[in-house]
């Protein structure tokens, strides 16, 4: 049996009544990589001193690809986040097609996309990526679902394999979750071979509910082997809730990701 991806896990979702600090520890003793959310919400010192790998972080605060105010607020609330990134050594920046705000709704949400927005987004994203080398870091663009995101542009996995296959530069990868996939398209399996090419990070929660492995509907060990057949050997995160113990439900990640 072996391990073929580096494992991680979202500190947000796991232990909520824990320091942040104290999360990221045990995740470190457990062997995991530590994925974050908003930095601002965090002692930055503290996490620090716990000495993880942490693997992947929101790369902004504010901002949008589509439009030029956005695209100005987005860069330079990027540019901030990735100072932070690299204090603690971040291994990915990630972004979305707009801001996210009080339960993942998009700031602002719209019903109809304008032509053009998809060309400026494109640029948007040049723009970061000629950011992100001056920097060293490397950026992700995530794609959500439209049930528990609605409104938010570049939103499926269908517009996000675009955009990045698109732009096409290192600094820019896809966190390809496959949660909001699994709610969207479907067919994970197909749309892990079609971004492929692309991907930075696979994240995972077994739908419904958002929890770990096993817990839905999602064949995770299936996927597990179809990503090691295809080629894949990158990072594997879980960015789930627990059904119950948080400690139980990592193993289930662990052993769902196990070959």
């Amino acid at each position: 049996m072996t391990q073929p991806f580096p494992l991680a896990a979202c500190a947000e979702m796991l232990w909520q009544d824990k320091p942040m600090e104290w999360r990221a520890a045990r995740l470190t003793e457990m062997g995991f990589g530590v994925g974050l959310w908003n930095w601002p919400a965090h002692d930055l010192g503290a996490l620090e001193k716990v000495g993880a790998n942490y693997t992947i972080m929101n790369g902004y605060l504010v901002g949008r690809l589509a439009d030029d105010e956005g695209a100005d607020m987005l860069l330079a609330s990027a540019r901030e986040t990735a100072q932070v990134g690299k204090r603690l050594g971040v291994d990915r920046l990630n972004l979305h097609g707009t801001g996210l705000g009080d339960f993942g709704l998009p700031i602002p949400q719209l019903s109809a996309f304008a032509p053009g927005m998809r060309l400026r987004a494109r640029d948007t994203l040049h723009r970061i990526c000629d950011m992100a080398e001056e920097e060293g870091v490397v950026f992700t663009l995530e794609n959500l679902n439209l049930r528990e995101h609605p409104g938010c542009p570049f939103n499926t996995t269908a517009e996000v394999l675009s955009l990045v296959a698109e732009v096409n530069r290192p600094q820019l990868r896809i966190n390809l979750d496959l949660y909001h996939t699994q709610i969207g398209e479907g067919d994970l399996i197909r749309w892990c071979e079609a971004c492929l090419p692309w991907i930075g990070e696979v994240q995972v929660a077994d739908n419904p509910g958002r929890c770990e492995p096993g817990t839905g509907e999602i064949n995770y060990p299936g996927i597990a082997q179809a990503l090691f057949d295809m080629g894949y050997r990158g990072p594997v995160a879980m960015e789930a809730f627990a059904k119950g113990d948080p400690e139980v439900a990592l193993e289930a990640f662990r052993a769902a990701f196990t070959l």
